[in-house]
């Protein structure tokens, strides 16, 4: 019963990135700092996913205010440290995760012991100000350990990633079109269509031809006489539909319907898309000793491509659902399958090739991994983030003036550039505009003055943020609301989460949210 345990307790989400994506959670090690309602909300979701070990660094203590709106520590907890409070608190929802905590302030271990963070696979810095945002981006890069960025500030807050590099193989894309090479069907999967006859008397083995043989059969014939090309005006694809249907016995033929409907999959270009070509032609794919395993198995595919894939990647090998005669269906299936082990044999051969030649062990990369970096080809994905710092001082001023202008962008334009505002605020007046009582007015008048200064940096002189923004992010007071940071913390844990699996698309640029107007963007500066 032991052995099963795991699985059935994290059985929901094996379901989404399977064991290996559960592996790398359970090995990471994550570093959570300030453990504020919005801090511990990502955390909660990580413990209860059962990520390997955790480490809560905070140095202050429980306060009244904190009862309302940070469900991990109670009115036991008052008084004493905050960090080893909610430690406790999340160990309970899972005993299988590693916790520990640190009694001291993020800003503090930033400056003076910057090796402390190596130690980690990710880190998620809540609550932080500019200052340290930037040492703290600094220091993990030059460790390599990938950090989350999340912020929940009244009603706004934002998220933001930073690694130098995050490469996907399994990107898990919504839609994809099948693999099915029905415009540049290969030798085995030509002779198999020759065999069918689309002009076979028995209605019973006429509506029982698989679409795929209809498909590559017709396209073969439409080329022949249309010196080589493919359907590809409105008027030749209706005309390509028209010519199934004319081979169409009677009208309750549901596979010349399957046909028609999956014609457009004939009129995709052939060979490889050109986010695929970038990925290629990238200067990391010329490999040498220290390069990662992904840009290994990239080199390995460039080749393939230029060689043995004749334009294409490796073939994914499987097939949908089709109306089909048992026989029909499972002959094609193995022609798929046989083509795309086949393939995955080429590019093993290669990956071990390059790797013997940058002299690292041949067997480095396994069978497994070269097996899912094949079938997923298509759909691989790099992502690579700005360094906060450069953000800060050298950000996009035509983006910035195009989001301020637009007026779907311009909320989250104004509380990106207030959230920055505030911390250049607190770091003249030692405190946040709006965090006590009293003095309303003077903090608005000095919030205005400091984010007119900012925009004017970011080389937008003559912008103007809304007045109501401006008042709003003062009514604010820097508070954390229980609502908003579960809602920030939420969205910083699922980054995370993909950062750590390597599967989906972590999110580029910096996520804004306005509860104000109820809306989540996404810009890159």
């Amino acid at each position: 019963m032991a052995v099963a345990e795991p699985k059935t307790k994290y059985d929901r989400q094996l379901r989404i990135w399977g064991e290996i994506g559960q592996a790398a959670l359970e090995e990471a090690s994550i570093c959570l700092l300030n453990c504020g309602p919005t801090g511990t909300e990502a955390l909660k979701n990580l413990v209860l996913g059962g990520v390997g070990s955790i480490t809560v660094v905070d140095g202050s203590k429980v306060e009244i205010g904190d009862l309302g709106n940070n469900f991990m520590v109670d009115e036991a907890s008052v008084g004493q440290s905050k960090a080893k409070c909610a430690c406790a608190f999340l160990q309970e929802l899972n005993d299988a995760v590693k916790a520990k905590f640190i009694e001291e302030h993020p800003e503090t271990l930033i400056r003076t012991n910057p090796s402390f963070f190596s130690q980690f696979t990710l880190v998620v810095a809540t609550q932080l100000l500019e200052d340290s945002v930037v040492k703290l981006d600094r220091i993990c890069r030059e460790a390599n350990v990938m950090l989350v960025f999340a912020r929940s500030y009244g009603l706004t807050g934002l998220v933001r990633i930073s690694v130098k590099e995050h490469t996907v193989v399994e990107s898990k894309p919504d839609h994809f079109l099948d693999d099915l090479r029905l415009n540049n069907p290969w030798p085995e999967l030509k002779r198999f269509v020759e065999t069918s006859d689309l002009n076979v008397p028995d209605p019973i083995v006429h509506k029982h031809i698989p679409y795929v043989v209809i498909l590559v059969k017709l396209a073969d014939e439409w080329a022949q006489t249309h010196g080589g090309n493919l359907p590809s005006t409105r008027e030749e694809k209706k005309e390509f539909k028209d010519l199934i249907k004319s081979k169409m016995i009677s009208m309750d033929e549901d596979n010349f319907k399957e046909a028609i409907e999956a014609a457009f999959k004939v009129f995709a270009p052939r060979g490889i898309s050109s986010e695929i070509q970038q990925i290629i032609d990238d200067s990391c794919a010329e490999v040498n000793s220290s390069s990662s395993d992904f840009w290994v198995m990239v080199a390995g595919l460039k080749e393939f491509i230029s060689n043995e894939g004749c334009g294409e990647v490796p073939l994914e090998g499987s097939i949908p659902d089709m109306t089909s005669s048992t026989e029909h269906y499972i002959s094609l299936q193995k022609i798929y399958q046989t083509k795309a082990e086949a393939d995955c044999l080429v590019m093993e051969q290669r990956v071990r090739n390059i790797l013997k030649k940058i002299g690292r062990d041949p067997s480095s990369i396994s069978k497994p991994t070269i097996k899912s970096f094949c079938k997923n080809a298509r759909k691989l994905k790099v992502c690579r983030y700005r360094m906060i710092e450069d953000e800060f001082s050298n950000p996009s001023v035509t983006e910035v003036q195009k989001y301020l202008t637009d007026e779907d962008y311009s909320g989250a334009m104004g509380f990106y550039i207030l959230l920055r505002a505030v911390d250049r605020f607190a770091a003249n007046y030692n405190r946040f505009p709006g965090q006590f009582d009293g003095g309303m007015d003077e903090d608005i008048s000095r919030l205005k003055t400091t984010a007119v200064s900012l925009v004017s940096d970011m080389g937008c002189n003559g912008s103007i943020l809304p007045e109501d923004l401006i008042n709003e992010m003062c009514r604010f007071g820097a508070a954390e609301l229980h609502a908003v940071a579960a809602f920030i913390g939420g969205i910083a844990s699922q980054e995370v989460i993909k950062l750590v699996t390597k599967q989906f698309v972590p999110m580029s640029g910096t996520y804004i949210f306005n509860g104000i107007d109820h809306k989540s963007q996404l810009f890159t500066l």
